[in-house]
């Protein structure tokens, strides 16, 4: 027996040696990325652009945790719940990774008391969903959020959400747009007059939302197969659904004999019309569409529903164009934060969405067909020098700079060639090299290169800081 353990020891052991020997695979997590300078360069252009507009409309920014109490996330997401990132037993809490911000901000309210903010968070949520990375859906991304909580009249805070969908999206240039508006009570009345059972509004509200994606007749099969809806009340729901217009299909609606009785969809009208009078004092309704088929399949919504959708790719130089749909998306939640206020005090709050990772899809699809070289650092010049023994002189000088405010670089070699440290600036794009030598070290000045044209000054050293920030504001 002893011979035969020793034996078998000795394969275990053997075993051991080949166990740490095995390859180790490379990769990141299925539906993740990573992002190099190059990708990060396009991010942060695009987040700069849309942080621009949420300050401009006077937002402050917080932040989360990024996981939450398993219960704070539970049943807030309707059918959407199952893709919810479960985390294990952690000393006694059940914990979640955070599915999107809205519930979250929401908690936050609650928790703080805070019944009037006007916010923006960016952050990264995760769901696990089937990526489809090639569309832009992963299971960690960002979102960018905006979001108005308060008591106020009607329209107005809901009317400002969709300009800042309008501003970003045009000032992104992401080709034409269309943004589809909605209201859950008008989509609520329009089921309860068309015969769909209460217990059965918020599933057939998620099938709805597909229309998007699948035709009417795949929809409405869904409905009457899988949902179990009478025929007849998914006919009566397809008339409106396929409805889409502006201020003249408000008012036809409000006229509709069926929904004009209902009081849920007659208020929903009601603020849909004065949102469009907001909107065309915004001067931005060429781009909006009231749309009967927009549901948004999330369980919170209780008024205004938006989503932002791009028209058509860019088909230039490109064979296989990113299919992007839905670039933004919001609406009313007016019961979210009373759902986790202990007294159940109501706050109101509308926002939006921003799309961000398939707005970079197609930044970045973009610029690989135009060709256009993409700058990662932000360095504005380069401390070079002409001659040997100088690499003292070159440290008290990018010294100067560095402290200056200046974004300044240099080359970690002792005595690099001339050649090389301009051929470094072309390759990333610094637009001036401050040269020092022998001579501009006796003469008190520096000499001043413009890589683009090449063209060479002597700046005296006390003014070179101030000369600088003028080149490199006009770049």
């Amino acid at each position: 027996i002893a011979k035969e353990v020793a034996k078998l020891l000795e394969m275990k052991a053997q075993l051991g040696e080949n166990e740490g020997k095995q390859k180790f695979v490379l990769k990141t997590p299925k539906g993740t990325r990573d992002f190099g300078p190059k990708e990060m360069a396009i991010r942060e252009r695009a987040f700069k652009a849309i942080i621009s507009c949420f300050k401009r409309h006077g937002a402050e920014v917080i932040d989360t945790p990024v996981f939450e109490l398993k219960e704070t996330l539970t049943g807030k997401y309707g059918e959407d719940s199952k893709l919810i990132y479960d985390l294990k037993d952690q000393g006694g809490e059940l914990l979640s990774l955070r599915y999107d911000l809205t519930v979250p901000f929401a908690r936050y309210l609650a928790m703080n008391k805070v019944t009037n903010i006007k916010r923006y968070h960016i952050a990264k949520v995760y769901r696990r969903d089937n990526p489809a990375m090639t569309r832009g859906r992963y299971r960690e991304f960002y979102q960018c959020d905006f979001d108005i909580a308060g008591q106020f009249d009607p329209m107005i805070p809901d009317a400002e959400c969709l300009k800042i969908v309008h501003e970003i999206l045009s000032d992104l240039q992401l080709g034409d747009f269309v943004i589809k508006v909605n209201d859950r009570r008008i989509l609520d009345g329009m089921f309860a007059v068309c015969g769909v059972p209460d217990s059965k509004f918020r599933t057939i509200c998620s099938s709805v939302d597909k229309l998007d994606k699948m035709p009417w007749e795949e929809v409405r099969s869904e409905m009457v197969g899988e949902k179990g809806l009478s025929p007849e009340a998914a006919d009566r729901i397809g008339d409106y659904v396929q409805l889409h217009g502006g201020l003249d299909l408000i008012e036809r609606l409000l006229q509709d004999p069926k929904l004009s009785q209902n009081k849920l969809a007659k208020e929903g009208l009601g603020d849909m019309k004065l949102l469009f009078e907001y909107l065309t004092l915004f001067g931005i309704t060429g781009k909006i569409s009231f749309d009967l088929s927009l549901a948004r399949g999330l369980d919170y919504y209780t008024g205004v529903i938006f989503e932002a959708v791009l028209l058509q790719q860019e088909k230039e130089h490109v064979e296989e164009p990113v299919s992007v749909g839905s670039v933004a998306g919001g609406g009313r939640y007016d019961g979210l934060v009373g759902m986790f206020d202990p007294k159940g005090r109501k706050v109101p709050c509308v926002g939006v969405s921003i799309g961000i990772e398939r707005i970079f899809s197609i930044l970045e699809q973009r610029l690989e067909a135009s060709e256009e070289k993409i700058r990662t650092t932000e360095t504005q010049v380069l401390v070079a020098s002409a001659q040997k023994k100088l690499l003292e002189e070159r440290l008290k000088l990018i010294s100067e700079l560095w402290d200056a405010g200046i974004k300044a670089e240099m080359l970690y070699k002792k005595n690099p060639k001339l050649l090389n440290q301009l051929q470094y600036c072309e390759d990333t794009g610094i637009p001036l090299v401050a040269i020092v030598g022998e001579q501009e070290l006796k003469d008190g000045v520096v000499k001043l290169r413009i890589v683009a044209t090449r063209e060479e000054v002597n700046v005296r050293r006390e003014s070179l800081v101030e000369e600088i920030r003028i080149r490199t504001s006009q770049c």
